[in-house]
């Protein structure tokens, strides 16, 4: 079964502002959870464009994610290509001026590899996307 996750928020921050951030893994770790980032992949037209492969570090955990969609000031996309039990994840954060400031939506799916895990995945993403969207507004 897919499971979606879906986290909002706004910022007073530029779209322009907020996708530099995202396009940025290095900076990732200083605004979201996340303990650590490192390019394993580079991308199609430059190091982190459409292609590149981006690993973090987080505790025990390792995830590799591979950038999927690149629109400037609008939309960034990230497939999982392994580190967590989950299949077909992907996860899109688009971006929408917002009275003056930008509008953030951090949404993905996916499903779990072991059966009747679905629901904790879905509960513990919402819980640590939370964390990185609110990062990222407060960040930008």
């Amino acid at each position: 079964m897919v499971q979606r996750v879906s986290v909002h928020a706004r910022t007073s921050a530029s779209a322009d502002a907020v996708y530099a951030l995202l396009r940025d893994g290095a900076s990732w770790p200083t605004w979201s959870p996340l303990g650590s980032f490192e390019l394993v992949g580079e991308g199609k037209d430059e190091p982190e464009g459409l292609g590149a492969v981006r690993l973090f570090k987080t505790g025990g955990f390792r995830s590799y994610e591979k950038i999927v969609a690149l629109e400037p000031g609008r939309r960034f996309g990230y497939a999982l290509e392994r580190g967590l039990p989950l299949r077909d994840y992907v996860a899109y954060v688009d971006l929408s001026p917002s009275g003056g400031g930008t509008e953030i939506h951090w949404h993905s799916t996916f499903r779990a590899k072991i059966p009747g895990t679905g629901w904790f995945y879905r509960w513990f993403l919402g819980r640590f996307i939370g964390r990185v969207v609110a990062g990222l507004a407060t960040a930008s």
